[in-house]
């Protein structure tokens, strides 16, 4: 569906892309992942057909960009970072108004429209205004819009960025229904729990470079422990306890993080210290994403 060559991009003689390589199979939800200014947005752009390459070749449904950037937009839809429903309209509206950008008459649309606020979860809400639904209901008819075209790939920008847990978890439910039903979903998230539930393989970048790649089970597989203690208000003694059991220890501010593929032998160790919080859990995506790309902040 997406193949990507020695793909760059530089603006002003910094390079945003840096000669990544990689593709997404029909029917698959990859997510592409990254600190800000890793250059995610920038290869949005350029498989949208929105900003140029500066090297290397992509395709899009076997069509070279951006040549082809008006036909590989007809059959994509875009669920952007940010809500750009128009105010002005009612929900149906805002469905109705962009199914005119793909030259789709209203006759046409008209049982398309229902069965796109159902699948929202907005059915009975059609004229409902835009500042009447919620966060969680506006973001869903975000995604409802991004199908009016019947797209075969869907760009997914954040999708549930500032959602409380209930309206995440309906928005994941209807992702995967889209994926059930084949569509091919391209998604960024900082959510690593996200990407871990609805990804089949994800892109790790960093400084316009790709830095690991896999099914999100097998990243974390082969690139950290499997069992991870954390330990509130650690002492110097929680570390050398938990060093002297074999696992590989992380600070962060005054949480110790103790990774290792020998839990019992750990859990023994710390079970000596009295006083610290210690919580037993599975190394995550999270872990990974942090361990590949460090703990510094990115502005």
């Amino acid at each position: 569906m997406i193949s990507a060559s020695g793909l760059r991009k530089s603006y002003n003689g910094r390079e945003a892309v840096c000669g990544v390589d990689f593709s997404v199979a029909a029917g698959a939800c990859a997510g592409l992942l990254g600190p800000n200014g890793a250059g995610k947005t920038t290869v949005i752009r350029m498989i949208l057909g929105q900003s140029p390459l500066s090297g290397g070749e992509l395709a899009v449904f076997g069509l070279a960009m951006p040549a082809a950037a008006a036909r590989v937009r007809a059959r994509t839809g875009v669920v952007p970072q940010l809500d750009n429903l128009d105010p002005d309209f009612t929900a149906a509206e805002n469905l109705e108004t962009y199914a005119r950008y793909f030259g789709i008459k209203a006759a046409q649309f008209a049982g398309r429209k229902e069965a796109l606020l159902d699948f929202a979860a907005l059915g009975g809400r059609g004229d409902a205004r835009i500042e009447t639904l919620s966060g969680g209901m506006r973001r869903r008819l975000s995604i409802a819009r991004a199908l009016v075209n019947d797209p075969q790939l869907i760009v997914l920008d954040e999708p549930t960025t500032g959602l409380d847990p209930q309206a995440r978890h309906l928005i994941w439910a209807r992702l995967r229904r889209l994926r059930q039903q084949g569509k091919t979903m391209l998604l960024t998230t900082h959510y690593m729990e996200e990407a871990e539930r609805l990804c089949d393989e994800v892109f790790i970048m960093d400084a316009g470079r790709i830095i690991a790649r896999g099914a999100p089970k097998e990243l974390i597989r082969r690139t950290v422990e499997p069992h991870v203690f954390e330990v509130e208000a650690a002492a110097e003694a929680a570390t050398a306890a938990a060093q002297a059991a074999g696992a590989r220890v992380e600070t962060v501010g005054d949480v110790l993080l103790a990774y290792t593929a020998e839990p019992e032998a750990v859990a023994a160790a710390l079970k000596t210290m009295a006083g610290p919080g210690v919580l037993r859990r599975p190394a995550s995506l999270e872990d990974v994403f942090l361990r590949l790309t460090g703990r510094g902040l990115r502005d």
